[in-house]
């Protein structure tokens, strides 16, 4: 297996409008990251992967660009993103992008100038197709944020593909100046010294020259996977990025690869593919529930076994896993997969945190999972600034299709509102995120969870997180080691090995509320214990683990 620095790194992630306000606009910014940098260096992560910052009109909060080289005014300056980028690399911090290249935003220059004539040297920079003889879409496919994925534009005639919300066009990678306009931007960001690219939906760049309806059930809308997701040139045009761009700097490239098999990933990230170097799979996050992503029910322990199982063991020596229980996209990890109750919120997360870190691959927080941040009580539909959660209630309970009691506890579960919420850094008003108004509301329970408390505790999720990262730093067996999964039928105990060479750690989890008995495998019975969410003196022999228990015993 190569080595590389970032499969030994730990990466966190910044939302940047809800991760710190420095002008007092209610807004996270630039300004805010700067201030928190000694944070992130305390906590001892090794790469920031930095959500978009680009311009934009805002339509998917900065996921729909209008000037890839240009800084949205909200967070600050380009001279800001300079000085932020000089402080972080001061303090060993790395700096990953966000990188949109599937769509860019309505009020890109590009598309209002392809939207102008039929004619127009840029109408190729995006997809374009006529009517059908009845006027409606060229086929049915339904976009990812609700409704068609086309839309009409009068001023042609034609309808535009947008895979997600109408403000966010797809480009046409078909077109060779696309691809070399996108290399060229990605080029001088390389140039301005950043650090790699977080890619989102890139599976999703290459689409069939034939775009026939998708498979439908009644009433909805046709699904676009087919036909557009890991399309027949995904793979090529990768392969060029790599060799036009990505090959001539030290970067870290991870891709957004929804929807992603095995085999797949080993394309996209093998260790001698010349494409990516890792790539997000979603499978263990995107259990279907009652509404389709939409559901209320915790994570089933067998379910998370078999899926992070099978992508350790089909990856390992071939390709590089990505590992993570949240991000801006996914609700809180201790509200999901652990229990945010008063009485288990701190050793849940802190057993999440375990499983997570010392499995192959590299880990990636999400900005307040180190502090075990929790899902926020939403109340009402108004509660809501993200679009997809919007258009969710909209499809679901204003259609009619079922009731708001139904729904509603699904919909609050899972909403990307849930991780937007502004940092929790103290008790003061609105957690000291901002001293204005915030643009979204801020957890009412940041008076008991915020990060100046947490600093002070010793025992507090912040420092256990801290502690994780120093073991990878300090044991090659966490980063290197093979996976081997133990107890593959326990209802209650997610426990594996990892070994290198002649090292080996065993680590156990109680995934649930209830205290339940392991045996210690005698190889570990005089082992030493790396970490463990609770004190405790013995590891032999059979032991009862107290609820959400978890520990990892080292042996050499």
């Amino acid at each position: 297996m190569n080595q590389a620095w970032w499969k030994e790194a730990v990466v966190y992630q910044i939302y940047p409008r809800s991760f710190m306000d420095g002008n007092g606009d209610g807004i996270g910014d630039i300004r805010g990251i700067i201030g928190r940098l000694d944070y992130l260096k305390t906590l001892g992560i090794d790469v920031i992967w930095l959500s978009p910052v680009y311009q934009s009109p805002n339509d998917d909060n900065g996921y729909d660009i209008s000037d890839y080289q240009a800084i949205m005014k909200e967070f600050g300056t380009m001279e800001d993103f300079d000085e932020m980028l000089e402080e972080a690399h001061k303090r060993g911090i790395r700096i990953v992008m966000d990188l949109v290249v599937n769509h860019t935003s309505d009020e890109h220059r590009w598309f209002m100038e392809s939207r102008k004539i039929k004619e127009n040297s840029y109408r190729d920079y995006y997809i374009w197709r006529e009517p059908r003889e009845d006027g409606s879409a060229p086929n049915n496919w339904g976009a990812c944020f609700g409704g068609s994925a086309w839309a009409y534009d009068e001023n042609t005639g034609m309808y535009y593909l947008h895979l997600f919300s109408k403000k966010q066009p797809d480009l046409n990678w078909e077109n060779p100046k696309v691809r070399d306009e996108i290399y060229d931007m990605m080029t001088w960001w390389c140039d301005k010294g950043i650090d790699g690219f977080r890619m989102d939906v890139i599976s999703m760049i290459s689409k069939t020259a034939e775009m026939p309806d998708g498979q439908a059930q009644e009433g909805s809308y046709g699904d676009f996977g087919p036909f557009c997701v890991h399309g027949p040139r995904v793979h090529e045009y990768l392969q060029e990025m790599n060799q036009k761009v990505l090959s001539k700097y030290d970067l870290m490239t991870v891709g957004e690869t929804s929807g992603v098999t095995i085999d797949q990933a080993k394309r996209y990230a093998g260790e001698d593919s010349h494409e990516l170097d890792m790539v997000f799979q979603f499978e263990h996050v995107e259990s279907d529930g009652k509404f389709g992503k939409w559901t209320d029910e915790k994570v089933p322990l067998s379910f998370l076994k078999e899926n992070l199982s099978k992508w350790q063991n089909e990856l390992y020596g071939k390709a590089w896993n990505s590992l993570f229980w949240d991000n801006h996209d996914q609700p809180r990890a201790v509200s999901r997969f652990g229990d945010d109750s008063v009485k288990y919120r701190e050793t849940s997360a802190k057993m999440l945190a375990t499983l997570l870190h010392m499995m192959q691959g590299t880990p990636y927080i999400y900005q307040g999972e180190e502090l075990g941040m929790t899902n926020f009580p939403f109340q009402s539909k108004e509660d809501f600034h993200d679009i997809e959660s919007i258009h969710a209630y909209e499809d679901w309970v204003e259609s009619g299709k079922v009731s708001l009691e139904e729904f509603w506890p699904c919909l609050i579960n899972k909403s990307r509102d849930n991780a937007r919420t502004p940092v929790q850094w103290d008790d003061s008003e609105n957690a000291g995120f901002t001293t204005g108004i915030p643009w979204i509301r801020v957890n009412p329970n940041y008076e008991t969870i915020n990060a100046e408390a947490e600093l002070k505790d010793e025992n507090s999720v912040f420092h256990y997180y801290r502690k994780l990262i120093s073991l990878r730093k300090k044991y090659p067996v966490i980063v290197y080691g093979k996976y081997d999964l133990q107890l593959e039928e326990d209802e209650n105990i997610f426990a594996y090995t990892r070994t290198l060479d002649d090292e080996q750690i065993f680590v156990v989890c109680n995934y649930t509320e209830s205290s339940c008995k392991v045996l210690i495998p005698s190889e570990f019975a005089n082992g030493q214990c790396l970490i463990s969410n609770y004190d405790r003196s013995r590891y032999e022999g059979e032991i009862e683990l107290s609820p959400y228990e978890a520990f990892v015993l080292y042996r050499k």
